[in-house]
């Protein structure tokens, strides 16, 4: 598993972005792809996660209505779709490929971890 995060940029505050994770190996169909984000001088935290399958998908109550993730298996890649975006997302996004077919919030579910991507939410 060799993961490829982009999509980050700069975007006014309620704007909207697609983060992209790209398994350029071609292996990660079978494990469960988590996104992560960590802002200067704060630790990294926990946006979204979905299964292997794409049948199951978490989120963070703070993006929870606004952040949807969705994954292309054929393309194998996995998507964030972000609306509504806040100041307050402005962050590092970094994707993460699961132990198993199933993870959830904690990074250490998660082996194999992609560059991030910047996302900057301007007020």
């Amino acid at each position: 598993v060799q993961l490829q995060a982009s999509g980050g940029g700069l975007v006014q505050a309620g704007g909207s972005l697609r983060l992209s994770c790209v398994d350029s190996r071609r292996t990660f169909s079978n494990n469960a792809v988590g996104w992560f984000r960590q802002a200067p001088g704060k630790e990294r935290e926990f946006v979204a996660a979905i299964s292997w399958r794409g049948d199951s998908t978490s989120y963070a109550d703070s993006v929870k209505g606004r952040f949807t993730i969705f994954r292309d298996r054929t393309k194998h890649a996995v998507y964030l779709q972000m609306h509504s975006l806040k100041p307050e997302d402005t962050a590092g996004y970094y994707c993460a490929a699961g132990r198993s077919s199933y993870a959830g919030s904690s990074s250490r579910e998660y082996r194999y971890w992609g560059q991030g991507t910047l996302v900057t939410v301007s007020s």
